[in-house]
């Protein structure tokens, strides 16, 4: 069997999760959409049930995956619905909904519901993505207050560049949502990950952590409470064959790398098919046999070369981390001038296995 697989370590999401809480204070909805980042929705749900205040998914189909394999917290829909047919379903299975726009307001008013429905009401702060322009957002809120198909409202938007510790643009996104929601009642939820670590000035009465959750930093630099996050996800293979190499040998596709000196090169059973960015460079990081180590020429689509010789008890069968509790994902998505969202979201092929349930 073909030893390329994710480790997915359940209590280590557990100690991230009840981090956000802590650091907090607040209630805390586990954003698990996109398959909880490639972590498997269901598992991570079920592993966190017993402590999560409720999830967050993308959309419906999500929401109805968690539903069936028999969770019964609360779960919201961070993209609200796409069409008024899926409001039924919403009662149905009792479902949390974002409003980001007039016309699924309008939706909601002339639906005939069988029960009134919690609905989070977003505002555009200054992201410009989904939310209700400011000077409609007391307008819309009047409106849901008055509508019989609404229950509880929260007041809610979503930061741009939270992860930016430097940056302003937090505090200016927080002004305009605080002038916004003036003289509205309602509990709010403004922090994501970033802002949960990074920003405790925030108000928020339910925050909602995503990547943190999965034990990576959403920030470049180095963060305190960001330190104390537990790797979630270990992917790791195996060393199948060695090649001993003169000085002047290529390795890989395209000649990317070419040898300085006698090398010995081990083969890993993992590739960009598996999820690994095939953008990685040489000097990537890996851990070897106990020991760092480095990616050597171009990722292929099955395979990928490391350094062994500076490794020397390393060699066939030798298990190999690509990112996990030794490397980081955070770590590796730098090399590869990309994020940790996308490579875990990436993952696939590869079997998980899962620990700490």
């Amino acid at each position: 069997m073909r030893p390329a697989r994710a480790l997915i370590d359940l209590q280590a999401l557990r100690h991230n999760y009840q981090l956000a809480r802590e650091v907090t204070g607040a209630k805390a909805l586990a954003v698990i959409k996109a398959d909880a980042y490639g972590h498997g929705a269901v598992r991570c749900a079920q592993a966190l049930e017993a402590q999560a205040d409720g999830f967050a998914v993308a959309c419906i189909e999500e929401a109805l995956e968690l539903r069936a394999a028999g969770i019964g917290a609360p779960i919201l829909l961070l993209e609200g619905f796409f069409t008024a047919d899926e409001l039924p379903l919403i009662v149905e299975h009792d479902l949390w909904c974002v409003v980001h726009s007039l016309w699924q307001l309008d939706d909601i008013e002339q639906a005939r519901l069988a029960k009134p429905i919690n609905v989070w009401l977003k505002l555009d702060s200054g992201m410009h993505r989904v939310g209700l322009h400011p000077s409609d957002y007391k307008a819309a809120y009047q409106r849901l207050q008055a509508c019989a198909n609404v229950a509880k409202i929260v007041l809610m938007s979503h930061f741009s560049r939270a992860d930016e510790l430097g940056c302003g643009r937090s505090d200016e996104q927080l002004a305009v949502f605080q002038a916004a929601r003036a003289e509205l009642s309602a509990e709010v939820s403004l922090r994501n990950s970033p802002a949960v670590l990074g920003w405790p000035q925030v108000p928020s009465d339910w925050v909602r952590p995503g990547l943190m959750l999965y034990g990576s930093t959403p920030f470049e630099e180095s963060q305190v409470l960001a330190e104390r996050l537990q790797a979630v996800m270990t992917l790791e293979s195996k060393v199948i064959c060695v090649r001993e190499l003169p000085v002047g040998e290529p390795v890989g596709y395209g000649a990317k790398f070419v040898t300085d000196r006698p090398m010995r090169i081990g083969v890993v059973a993992m590739g960009y098919a598996d999820g690994y960015p095939r953008q990685a460079p040489t000097g990537t990081p890996v851990w070897v046999a106990g020991q760092r180590s480095r990616l050597l020429g171009r990722v292929s689509m099955d395979m990928l070369c490391i350094d062994l010789t500076d490794v020397p008890h390393a060699g066939l069968g030798s298990t190999v981390e690509l990112w996990g509790k030794n490397i980081l994902a955070s770590e590796v998505a730098a090399h590869a001038e990309t994020i940790p969202y996308q490579i875990f979201c990436n993952l696939k092929r590869v079997p998980r296995l899962y620990s700490g349930s």
